[in-house]
């Protein structure tokens, strides 16, 4: 029997053919169509859950009974949502919505059936992130760069109808990640840089703040209050390379030194969940790149395993308000990203949702293979190898990084990957130096002038797939988004020679141009990662692909959002200009409702089938290979 959501599903995609397809643009259409379910919430009773699903094409909200039942959509928007958020009370929504796609988020509160839609923020140019409800309700915590572009603050938003209070001013980001049950204090977060950030007790009353996480060098923090103020309990690389459990207790006022209470050797801390009652917490582990939970019984300090994952990864994880279910999303390499419930008391997981795929058969769908190969210094590094079924070695690749730089290559769903696959293209997605969740030391390892060993990353990378008998040396693409981007001007300029064909998505290719139009709380927090373009001017021109992009030889697809404040579409207009003027194959791909990445799936649609095609016509055949 077809459940309600599997039959919407069916209707939502009729227009689809069931039937094989036959071209590449048919095949790859299909693919790039699978949507995906994110961002999770319970209601107050546990009954229901608000999620954001693409399956109209652009992401909005969607409520769906806890068990499983026809979902009901609650907004119907011209512009992406990105997050929602259940009021404890259960009379709203929040929600964040950014117009054009764009990171000026605005942040809205409306009723469960669609009805009564307020914006919160002030709307315009100004960056909101939406942040959560305090345990009663009461108010809504968010931040804001209303009082200047260079900071985002943390405010606190009494809804509906009540005014924004500015709380804490930062230099820089900053904003709050949890509030305690008697709304007396909050946590607040505010990055130092990039990979660095500090921990705060914030007084709701006056702004007060104490330090947390006092630490020299980079740390990596996130916190939580127990049952009350007097305990925080911590994600902590403090005086490790390795991201653990720990508490900080709260005596007289006075933070104490962080305890260590759980930690894997074996795995970095990816996040932490803590139920209403601060008794127990879910503990969220990234072991190279999959996902596991564990809980931790916070009375008796003792940790057990979690349920066994169906699927590799594992995000979005929020308790029911009586602590007895989880809410979570996972996604596999072969499965899109939906909501599942988890009963902690029985043990029983259960699918809520199913994102459609008319048309392609999941099953046959190819999962990659985890493999580990060492850089030009020795350097242990790692990579997700998909190999496409009846492929012949060697043959086409394409390597494809990954944004941040301080993200992460992961096995989730990826119709872009399996796009490539079904046109007989292989996928080497590395994590090379600078990649987040194998501890403080290596994401730290292409900070600045280390850029360079980062770029030298990338020929190690091609020689894996050489000298493991997977590709045509004149047959290697190269791919990537936003650092990404970076990544894939960075092997074009760098190593000419080695590449047949480049996709440029959002990439930063000009470190001048990049500080000087990103948002001024981006190039803020950026200096170290990147460097200091005052003082670091010859560095940042020499690190820049633009400054060498005459040695491009290879044919490339730009790839842009109009309205891209992160990565300014003025990083594509350079390349692109440039390989037309000598004449280098060159195709631009502008989205005029997109910003940093794309969120609408007829513009997925087009960019999956654009990139693709690119590559099965200077990959594929090896004629075009060939230099």
């Amino acid at each position: 029997m077809r459940t309600p959501c599997t039959l919407l599903a069916i209707l939502v995609s009729a227009s689809l053919s069931s039937s094989q397809p036959k071209d590449l643009e048919t095949t790859v259409t299909m693919m790039a169509k699978i949507g995906a379910c994110t961002s999770p919430t319970f209601s107050p009773d546990g009954k229901t859950v608000a999620f954001v699903w693409n399956v109209t094409g652009i992401p909005q909200i969607w409520t769906v009974p806890t068990t499983g039942g026809w979902p009901n959509l609650v907004t119907s928007l011209d512009d992406p949502v990105g997050a929602v958020r259940w009021s404890p009370d259960g009379n709203w929504l929040s929600f964040s919505l950014a117009p054009g796609g764009g990171m000026n988020q605005q942040v809205y509160i409306i009723r469960p059936d669609g009805t009564d839609m307020h914006r919160v923020t002030d709307g315009g140019k100004d960056n909101n992130w939406l942040g959560d409800w305090a345990h009663d309700g009461r108010f809504l915590t968010l931040a804001s760069n209303r009082r200047t572009s260079s900071s985002m603050d943390a405010y606190l938003a009494l809804v509906p109808g009540g005014s924004l209070r500015l709380v804490v001013q930062n230099q820089g980001t900053g904003q709050f990640v949890d509030v305690s049950k008697d709304n007396n204090f909050a946590i607040l977060t505010r990055t130092v840089n990039r990979g660095n950030n500090n921990l705060y007790l914030v007084d709701l009353s006056n702004g007060n703040e104490k330090l947390l996480t006092p630490h020299e060098g980079p740390g990596s923090f996130a916190g939580s209050f127990g049952k009350d103020a007097d305990v925080v309990y911590v994600a902590t690389n403090k005086d490790r390379d390795l991201r653990a459990f720990g508490k900080i207790n709260i005596k007289g006022g006075t933070p104490q030194e962080i305890q260590i209470v759980a930690e894997r050797p074996d795995a970095e801390l990816d996040g932490i969940e803590i139920n209403d009652q601060g008794t127990s917490a879910v503990l969220l582990w990234n072991v190279a790149g999959r996902g596991e939970l564990s809980f931790f019984d916070l009375t008796k300090e003792k940790i057990r395993p979690g349920p066994k994952l169906p699927l590799e990864i594992v995000g979005g994880v929020r308790f029911s308000n009586d602590g007895k279910l989880l809410v979570m999303v996972l996604s596999g390499s072969t499965s899109p990203a939906d909501v599942w419930v988890f009963d902690i008391k029985s043990s029983k997981i259960w699918q809520v949702t199913k994102s459609p795929h008319p048309g392609i058969d999941l099953s046959k769908l190819i999962q990659p293979e985890l493999v580990r190969f060492l850089a030009h210094d020795s350097l242990s590094l790692s990579g997700w190898l998909y190999v496409p079924a009846s492929f012949v070695k060697p043959g086409p690749v394409v390597l494809s990084f990954h944004g941040g730089p301080e993200g992460q290559e992961r096995p989730g769903f990826r119709s872009d990957y399996q796009a490539l696959l079904s046109q007989g293209i292989a996928v080497f997605a590395p994590n090379v130096r600078g990649s987040a969740g194998f501890g403080k030391n290596f994401v730290n390892l292409d900070n600045g002038p280390l850029r360079a060993n980062g770029i030298k990353d990338i020929k190690s990378c091609v020689e894996y797939v050489v000298q493991s008998g997977v590709a045509d040396t004149k047959r290697i693409g190269i791919m990537g988004g936003s650092y990404g981007g970076y990544m894939v001007m960075a092997g074009l300029t760098e190593y000419p020679d080695l590449f047949a064909a480049g996709a440029n998505l959002f990439g930063v290719v000009n470190f001048e141009t990049f500080f000087a139009n990103t948002e001024a709380w981006m190039a803020a927090i950026s200096t170290v990662e990147y460097g200091d373009p005052k003082t670091q001017v010859e560095m940042l021109k020499s690190l820049s692909p633009i400054n060498k992009v005459d040695k491009v030889m290879a044919p490339t697809i730009v790839l842009h959002g109009a309205n891209d404040t992160n990565v300014p579409v003025v990083e594509a207009v350079q390349v692109v200009t440039n390989l037309k003027k000598r004449n280098i194959p060159v195709e631009y791909v502008l989205f005029p409702d997109e910003g940093h990445g794309w969120r609408k799936t007829p513009n997925r649609i087009k960019s999956t089938v654009s990139v693709t095609k690119w590559f099965a016509k200077y990959l594929r055949p090896a004629s075009n290979g060939s230099k």
